[in-house]
């Protein structure tokens, strides 16, 4: 053991992912997350390219391929219902538009706190209230009142991250609102989805309303979308985001009344505006950031899970590549990470775009896209990040995940 201790704040993917290669890597790990426990369901996330690899080497990919949603592909239809176009999980070898390594975010999140938990304390219902770095640690004031001293803090908490706001200064600095909401909730599936996803999108309004199969096949996840100049509602303001969502999806046709009718009852409504996060630095003396807190790339990117699996498996090498030295460990991560991210946030740019409004009647076309950038981008997205063995470092080995 490196006999280093790292506290890392949040228990979503990227917390979890990254407890497991500082695990592995030797260090002595605590996750603290805000929430009494993990929350469930959430939005289906995916897996391409490399991340896919991050996961066979944590030894996940049986039981994260046991999990996933099983989803055959995409329908787009019109206000009808008629099929306009049809994707499927195994184009382009499984990375295409619908992944074939697709599972809930919720899912994902059980499948990695069981792979790490018999390993890294867990504290739920607990968050950073303060925090002092000098140059040896940094001591770190829970909100429940205990007083700890770590030798890393890292920040996984999001897109709103507390942390990320203590260390780096205010969100505005940061976050950069795409222009649209999004938002996802569970209905009961009385709309007979199976496998396949269904997807309407109104060209003339920009707004989308969609539904994905779950494997409980008594019910569906919905998701709906809207254009937003700007966004004001607090992401933790339930009752106005119910009201703004009926308010901007009135008047959609298709299905989306019905899927507006079960709003009220619905266990695990999701809404917030789709932003990414850019930063020239991720790092501040012995405080760092992951995943969505130091580059969300948006949930229109479908790359956002793949950042943080990437991301964990790179940051903990590089920390332990040099002796758990702070500046030139977070400094080896960036440098690895830049580029994969900033593909990432391009797709998700452009694909918010193409949903957007088009332009009014009167205003120039947009020139054609350059197709053969623009799948040099995807691949760069997809694949574009290296994962060195680090061979010769610390590896505690893959663990049996504990049983639920």
């Amino acid at each position: 053991m490196s006999g280093i201790k790292v506290l890392v704040a949040g228990a979503s993917i990227a917390g979890p992912a990254l407890a497991h290669w500082l695990r592995r890597r030797g260090a002595e790990v605590t996750v603290v997350e805000r929430a009494p426990g993990l929350r469930p369901g959430g939005q289906a996330v995916d897996a391409r390219g490399v991340s896919k690899e991050v996961i066979r080497r944590m030894g996940l990919e049986e039981v994260v391929r046991a999990a996933c949603t099983d989803t055959a592909g995409a329908h787009t239809v019109d206000a009808d219902g008629t099929v306009l176009e049809t994707y499927r999980a195994e184009d382009d070898g499984g990375d295409g538009y619908i992944a074939d390594v697709e599972i809930l975010r919720g899912d994902l999140s059980q499948v990695l706190y069981d792979d790490t938990r018999d390993g890294v304390e867990y504290v739920f219902g607990d968050r950073i209230a303060e925090l002092a770095q000098d140059a040896d640690g940094v001591d770190v004031t829970f909100a429940g009142g205990d007083r700890r001293r770590f030798d890393l803090v890292v920040g996984a908490d999001g897109l709103h991250s507390a942390l990320r706001g203590m260390v780096f200064g205010p969100r505005e600095r940061f976050l950069r609102h795409l222009g649209l909401v999004l938002a996802f909730y569970s209905v009961p599936n009385e709309f007979g989805v199976d496998r396949w996803m269904i997807d309407h999108q109104d060209r003339e309004t920009g707004r989308s309303a969609g539904l994905r199969p779950l494997k409980d096949a008594t019910h569906a996840m919905a998701m709906l979308s809207f254009p937003a100049a700007d966004f004001t509602v607090d992401h933790r303001d339930v009752e106005a985001q119910k009201n703004l969502l009926r308010e901007r999806m009135a008047g959609l046709g298709w299905w989306t009344p019905r899927i507006l009718a079960h709003l009220d009852d619905t266990p695990d409504f999701y809404l917030d505006q789709v932003a990414q996060v850019v930063m020239d630095r991720w790092s501040h003396g012995r405080v760092g950031l992951i995943g969505d807190a130091a580059f969300s790339s948006s949930p229109m990117s479908g790359g956002g899970t793949g950042l943080a699996l990437v991301g964990a498996y790179l940051l903990a090498g590089e920390l332990a590549a040099a002796d758990w030295d702070p500046e030139a460990g977070f400094a080896g991560y960036e440098a690895r990470m830049r580029s994969f991210v900033e593909a990432n946030q391009e797709i998700g740019r452009l694909h918010v775009h193409s949903l957007l409004p088009q332009a009014e009647p009167g205003q120039e076309p947009e020139e054609e896209p350059d197709m053969e950038a623009f799948t040099a981008l995807i691949q760069r997205a997809i694949n574009g990040a290296e994962l060195p063995d680090y061979a010769g470092l610390p590896d505690a080995g893959v663990r049996e995940p504990a049983q639920p």
